[in-house]
Formats: C-alpha cells, structure tokens, sequence
C-alpha cells in the first residue's frame, strides 16, 4: 500500500515526509544537537527501538536527516540536512498553535526540560526588550539560561555567566508566562525569584 497521498499539494508532499508518527519529535530532538543513536532514543520516551529505526532510515532516505561520524570519530551520529534544518519554522509555528492544548498543564505526561529549548525560542519570537538580561529558569532542579535584549531572546543551556535572576517554577507556569497567559502577578505563589525580579519581567514582558 502506497504510504503517500497522491496529492500534488505542498502540504500533502510535506507530510508524505514528516506526517508519520514520531516523525517530527525526532526533528525536534535533531534541532537540540545532532545525536547519537541512544540519545535519540533516551530523548523520545515511548518510541519503540525497532520504530525509531524506521523512522531515521525513512528520514535519511527523503534527505531531511543524515549520518555523520562523531567528532571522536567512534560513533555514527544523526542531524539534520539544511534542508531538514528547515523545519524549525513550521515547527515553532505549531508550537504556537499549539497553546490552547498547554494550558491544562502536563496531565501525566512526560516531560523534559531540553525541549525548552525548542518551544521558548518559538513563543518568544518577535520580542526585543530594551534592556539585557540574562535569567535562569528551574525546572525540578534543572536550569536553562534566558538571555534577552535588543536583539532578542535566547535560550540556551547555561554557559557559566552570571544570572540576573532566577525563576524556580513549573514547567506550566513557564510556558504559560511566555506565551503572556499568565502574569508574574498571576502566579506570585507558585513561584520563587531568587535575585533582580525586574529581569524576570523583562524576560516575559509582550
């Protein structure tokens, strides 16, 4: 059985390559780093080995992941090809999208604080504060670093410079304060700042 649409849409096209299940997690953990085969699999819970195989030949073979020999040359590790790198856009676009369905809060779920760093960057697109600032964001003990100013907003793993601030809250409460949902004011109970609470502000202000 033909695993396309038979359409001659952009949008059908797009999915004959993406669509499958698991296929655009494994785009988001590509856009992280490029991994090794058992970081893949450690940052996709509940992908079966044998799928997530699959997943990565059938990728390979639509060009939107390839194979590189690790930097200390004993591994094969995966990325993604520019034109996989591509879909970061539509990517951020559907974390966006997705904001109504975040709202309840992570139900149970699983939850990684690496993929952060994939949805901060989308949902604090187009903001510039005047002011720099760099703020730490705790999540169950694990930190990323913010970085806001003219230019934009960053978000990275923490790279030793000093903090402004930092936010220890839920995972909820962070996505919920970029996406403007919520307020400080809004959550004052269910967070701790520890440091310069106006670079929080300037962190999540729209």
């Amino acid at each position: 059985m033909s695993r396309d649409y038979g359409q001659y849409c952009g949008l059908a096209r797009a999915l004959d390559v993406v669509g499958d299940r698991w296929n655009l997690l494994i785009v988001r953990q590509l856009l992280l780093a490029p991994a090794r085969y058992r970081e893949l699999r450690d940052g996709l819970p509940g992908i079966a080995t044998n799928l997530l195989t699959d997943r990565l030949r059938d990728l390979e073979s639509a060009g939107v992941v390839e194979r590189r020999l690790a930097e200390d040359g004993n591994a094969i590790t995966y990325g993604l090809t520019d034109w996989g790198a591509q879909l970061r856009e539509p990517i951020e676009g559907l974390i966006r999208w997705s904001t109504p369905l975040m709202v309840r809060g992570a139900e149970g779920d699983e939850f990684r604080i690496e993929w952060l760093l994939v949805a901060l960057p989308a949902l604090f697109t187009g903001r510039a504060p005047t002011r720099s600032v760099t703020v730490g964001i705790d999540v169950g003990g694990e930190v990323l670093q913010v970085r806001a100013g003219r230019s934009g907003v960053s978000v990275s793993l923490p790279d030793g410079r000093a903090l402004d601030a930092v936010l220890q809250t839920e995972a909820s409460i962070v996505l919920g304060l970029a996406t403007g949902l919520l307020t400080l004011d809004d959550v004052a109970a269910q967070i701790q700042i520890d440091g310069d609470r106006t670079a929080v502000k300037t962190v999540f202000a729209r």
